[in-house]
Order: C-alpha cells, then structure tokens, then sequence
C-alpha cells in the first residue's frame, strides 16, 4: 500500500510523543503521575502558542504546505500544528523529567545564571538589530524578557538547558522534515522577509529558540502547579 503523504505531518507528530509516551509508565520514575500538575500547564501555554501562531499564520509570516496535511484545521491552522503543540512539549518536558533523575550532578549548575544572562544580552541585541523582523525580533525579545523574569527570581534553569541540549538532535531531525530536508518540498513554510534568513540546514535559527520557548514556559509552570499543589496539600493536612 502506498504512503499516503497527507499523514506526514500527522505521523511526525506522533513520533515525537510516542516514546516519551510510553516510556512514562516507567516504574523507578512514573512520569504518569505527573500529569495532573504537567497538562494544566500544557493547556494554559500551547494556547498562548496556538494564538501567536494563529496571527502568524494569517499575517502570512509562515505557513502550511497542504500536500503533507489531513485536511483538518482549527481556524487558520492544520490540526497537525495544533497538536505539535502537545507532542512536542511532553517529549521535551519529559525529557527533562528523565534527565533530572538520571543526572544528579549538572555540570551546568555552576554557570546557569551567567549562561542565562549571555542569552539575554544575545536575544535582547539581535531582537533588537532586526527589529523589523516580526519572526526574529518577537521570539528573541519575549524569550530575553522571559530568561531575565527568571533570573530575577532566582530559579535553576540547568537542567532545562542540559534536557535542552539533549533533545537539540531530534529537534534537528523532527523540524528539519517540516522545514523540507529530506522531502520534496516543506511542510512548513517561511516569509525570509520577516526572519534573519539563517539556517541551521533547512531549520530558521529563530526555531531553536522559538522551541527553547516553548520548552522552557511548560518546565517552568509544570513546576510552579506542582509545587503550589503539594504545598496546598501540606496545609490542609
């Protein structure tokens, strides 16, 4: 039976979650039992996303191939971008989760802060440089607005950028598909108008912090449900 090439998309997204899936029922370290503190975050940050990419989309700073999709769209999005949102995060998130376990010492540890402040003064410059780049100056000014929130609050990113670095060759893999490495043509497109026109083979640069973004908001908020949660329940015990 030929492949039917409308299911790519579909199945790229699928592939990204299947395994983290799985591997989530893993008894040493039941990521499952996260949920409850891991999905509200999820919702609360892939609708941020989902609207952002809604403007984009409409604005025409990029778009969708429909040859690789199922035909099936929430307003102006596929539904496979739509789930994208889902797939991807969870095997970040629980990336992150593994990691986290499995690594007790990060050497990343001892210089987080000043690798957070080198990103801030790097995205705050280039956000700033191509200002007139919504792609490039929105995604890198929100990210240097965000890492700068958490500087001043204090918290460890480490680990989100060592699972970060870990997950750095699937990213490579996974959206170099969508953006057309290895298929006749991309399944996502891009306006070179309003993005720096660098790229990491077939991938914008703007992608890897546009995912670090997305990344590191559902980390971060899976662990503030978490930690307000549990500590509700202290108190009422």
């Amino acid at each position: 039976m030929p492949f039917n090439q409308h299911y790519t998309y579909l199945i790229i997204d699928l592939a990204c979650i299947s395994v983290p899936l799985i591997a989530s029922f893993y008894r040493p370290r039941p990521f499952f039992k996260e949920w409850r503190y891991y999905f509200p975050a999820n919702l609360i940050v892939s609708l941020l996303f989902i609207i952002w990419d809604i403007i984009f989309t409409d604005a025409g700073i990029w778009g969708f191939n429909p040859d690789y999709l199922t035909g099936i769209y929430i307003f102006n999005l596929p539904l496979e971008e739509v789930l994208f949102f889902i797939s991807i995060p969870y095997a970040c998130v629980f990336t992150w989760f593994a990691i986290s376990y499995l690594i007790k010492r990060n050497p990343i540890t001892v210089f987080q802060k000043y690798l957070s402040l080198f990103f801030i003064v790097l995205l705050l410059t280039f956000g700033i440089v191509h200002i007139n780049k919504w792609y490039t100056s929105i995604t890198f000014l929100i990210t240097a607005v965000i890492l700068l929130f958490f500087l001043w609050k204090g918290a460890d990113l480490s680990y989100v950028y060592l699972s970060y670095i870990f997950v750095l060759p699937f990213f490579f893999m996974s959206n170099g598909i969508l953006t057309g490495s290895i298929i006749e043509s991309p399944i996502v497109w891009y306006n070179h108008q309003e993005n720096m026109n660098l790229r990491i083979g077939t991938i914008p640069a703007e992608d890897s912090i546009y995912g670090f973004l997305l990344v590191l908001l559902n980390i971060e908020l899976y662990q503030f449900f978490k930690l307000k949660w549990t500590n509700k329940k202290k108190a009422t015990e």
